[in-house]
């Protein structure tokens, strides 16, 4: 059984994947003090809370926090007995290297986003990530990553907005009714979330304008169905991007062993 780990700024997705589909899905706060004793209690809690009884025989991790990768490696072999597979690392293949400048040093979950995408949807795409940072991966005709686009997360404007301004509170992201607010919270949510929907569509025409070849876009991240309320901007939204091009490279990486 394949365990996949997903670890961003802010949160770390485990998943349970059985070779045809997830049998579980767990997130938690990514802290770099959390040892491997604290991820194997918390994680085999839930296993048994939900009564998930499985022998994890392998693992792949996608991290953009390097401090945490050292005590995901003790959590693998201590208890699963198995090195895992760590995207970005040489020993980790990738179905298609990127084709980036010389040096340059991709996120993971750029490139396993990038990964997923293809597998699902071909090639000339444009992923919308929302995360800590809003992402905008291309991907090439061949599933290559090519590059990119990186904004300030929705969630991270609205901190600092709230820490910058004293007289603004802190807000939810939601759509508001009218783009013109009445009273302070609504005019900060409707500056948010219709400044984020031009963003997205003025990078993507510009990215397409560029790639001079037809596009699709894939928006994924907790924030992605809410965006898409506000304009067609997506083709498809995949609420399991990421977890899903970690088992892609898995596969990729056993198939090649």
């Amino acid at each position: 059984m394949l365990l996949t780990i997903d670890c961003g700024n802010t949160n770390t997705v485990f998943s349970v994947w059985d070779g045809s589909q997830f049998i579980g899905t767990w997130r938690t706060s990514t802290e770099h003090q959390r040892t491997a004793d604290q991820y194997y209690v918390w994680l085999s809690t839930l296993l048994k809370f939900q009564k998930i009884d499985v022998e994890i025989t392998d693992v792949i991790i996608s991290s953009t926090v390097p401090r945490v990768v050292f005590n995901l490696r003790v959590f693998c072999d201590r208890y699963f007995h198995t090195r895992p597979y760590v995207v970005g690392k040489p020993d980790c293949l990738l179905p298609v290297d990127p084709r980036v400048d010389e040096g340059t040093q991709v996120g993971p979950d750029r490139l396993v986003n990038a990964a997923g995408a293809f597998d699902r949807h071909g090639g000339d795409l444009i992923v919308v990530d929302f995360g800590t940072a809003t992402t905008f991966d291309v991907v090439d005709q061949d599933g290559a990553y090519i590059g990119g686009v990186i904004a300030p997360g929705v969630n991270l404007s609205l901190e600092a907005l709230h820490q910058a301004a004293a007289a603004l509170p802190h807000v939810d992201v939601t759509k508001p009714q009218r783009v013109i607010g009445t009273n302070t919270v609504a005019c900060m949510q409707s500056g948010v979330f219709w400044g984020y929907v031009g963003l997205i569509r003025e990078i993507c025409e510009r990215i397409r304008g560029e790639h001079d070849r037809p596009m699709r876009i894939v928006g994924t991240g907790g924030l992605a169905p809410l965006f898409s309320q506000g304009d067609v901007l997506f083709d498809k939204i995949e609420d399991d991007l990421t977890m899903h091009g970690l088992t892609v490279i898995y596969k990729y990486n056993k198939d090649n062993e």
